[in-house]
């Protein structure tokens, strides 16, 4: 057989191969660089897994296309119509040892082979290898087209009538962002609105306000000190209230003798009386005063001590003085003792100043033994409620009352039926302060 015969036989047989497979698109095209030669080299095109009619599921994967003397021809699956991402062909250009360019291609239902003109959507320039190509033209992806981002958007809050730069966001019961509306200085408390902030729970090695000149006596602290919880400290040392000094609200005055002298230092650490702090104004149209919002007070919190002995031991308290026991405040008293050993029972105290409030025995199987009381300060002294229990030991709540004090002390005891091996431990203790307003 002639040459040219075989040559003839060979092109029918491979345009009868690509019309074979139904459904696909011939892409068929010449590819030149910008210098007129021939592009040599090979294209990796990647798709997303769609249904093609007449095909079936074209599955998420990629495939490679050589290109000689710029000869280039390849079938795919029409994705024009698909559902995005997969209507989109990423094609990566490479030659010349690197990436050259990247473009997107949209196949259609075509009978007749197309040119890369013809399904070519957007070019970009290629993500390494030092190509040369420019950024082109980006192909829009509609929000819709990525799954779940619609929903995921209309969770976000919104930009509000209110919004503004520069200042405190907040969320308005709408769900949309607004910016918090108030002067400079002001606070911006959980629920959004603004005021004038609180004041501190501590003020730690303040400097009082007053003249160190050897004469001027009298100085100011910037809040009044809760009780005796001022530590008042010159040149380092610690100056005893009601003999060097006494404290008359946020003023305190040295006695006679004592005045600090020029180059002295003064220092006070205390916990803050936070009954005047937080103000809220009334409810409009209300004509009422304005409401004191105030803060907890943690007057104690620790752990105890622990002990083996059959004698009444103290193993934890602290102080509450006459000004954190005013009239509509309210003390919350919480603790945990532990018990370790299986030979002997243990018997627990709770004492209000002069008045025991909580007496429990526990047995030797008594891992633990919880409770708590709260007292609401009255001018006749405190209505106390108490409960507590233990691992075996029944739960036991109770009322009383205890008379005015003119400031106590919170006492934890315990007491081992045996003395021996087994130990009772007050594992923690806390007492807070419910300032009356």
């Amino acid at each position: 057989m002639a040459l040219g015969k075989k040559l003839l036989l060979l092109a029918a047989f491979s345009g009868l191969a690509w019309g074979q497979t139904p459904g696909l698109t011939t892409i068929q095209d010449k590819l030149f660089k910008a210098d007129g030669t021939l592009f040599n080299g090979t294209l990796t095109i990647t798709w997303s897994t769609f249904d093609v009619t007449n095909v079936g599921v074209i599955v998420h994967q990629s495939t490679s296309v050589a290109v000689v003397n710029g000869n280039l021809q390849l079938q795919l699956a029409p994705n024009a119509t698909a559902q995005p991402p997969a209507n989109i062909y990423s094609v990566m250009y490479q030659s010349d040892g690197r990436e050259q360019f990247a473009e997107t291609w949209a196949i259609p239902v075509s009978t007749v082979p197309l040119t890369v003109a013809a399904v070519r959507i957007g070019t970009q320039a290629a993500s390494g290898g030092g190509g040369t190509g420019g950024t082109g033209n980006s192909t829009t992806i509609s929000e819709s087209g990525v799954v779940g981002l619609v929903a995921d958007l209309a969770q976000r809050p919104l930009k509000g009538v209110g919004f503004g730069t520069n200042a405190v966001a907040i969320v308005d019961d709408n769900g949309m962002i607004e910016t918090a509306a108030g002067d400079p200085g002001e606070c911006v408390f959980v629920d959004g609105t603004t005021g004038p902030c609180g004041q501190p729970t501590y003020a730690d090695a303040e400097t009082p306000g007053g003249i160190v000149d050897g004469v001027n006596n009298t100085f100011t602290l910037a809040y009044t000190p809760l009780g005796s919880s001022l530590l008042l400290y010159r040149n380092g040392l610690y100056m005893t209230p009601n003999f060097d000094y006494v404290l008359t609200a946020q003023t305190f005055q040295f006695a006679a003798g004592a005045t600090p002298q020029p180059g002295d230092t003064l220092t006070g650490s205390y916990r803050v009386d936070t009954s005047a702090g937080g103000n809220l104004a009334p409810l409009t149209g209300s004509g009422g005063t304005v409401i004191h919002t105030l803060a907890a007070q943690v007057i104690c919190s620790a752990a105890g001590a622990a002990s083996t002995a059959s004698a009444w031991t103290t193993l934890g308290g602290c102080d509450i003085p006459a000004s954190g026991l005013l009239s509509g405040d309210r003390i919350e008293v919480q603790f945990t003792f532990a018990h370790t050993g299986t030979t002997s029972g243990f018997s627990l105290q709770l004492n209000w100043g002069n008045t025991t409030i909580l007496a429990r025995t526990g047995a030797a199987q008594d891992l633990a033994v919880v409770g708590r009381a709260d007292a609401a300060i009255s001018a006749a002294g405190a209505q106390l409620s108490v409960e507590s229990w233990g691992t075996v030991l029944p739960f036991l709540p109770g009322i009383l009352s205890a008379p005015a004090q003119s400031g106590l002390e919170v006492v934890f005891r315990a007491a081992l039926s045996t003395a021996g091996t087994d130990t009772v431990t007050l594992t923690n203790y806390t007492v807070v302060r419910y300032p009356g307003n």
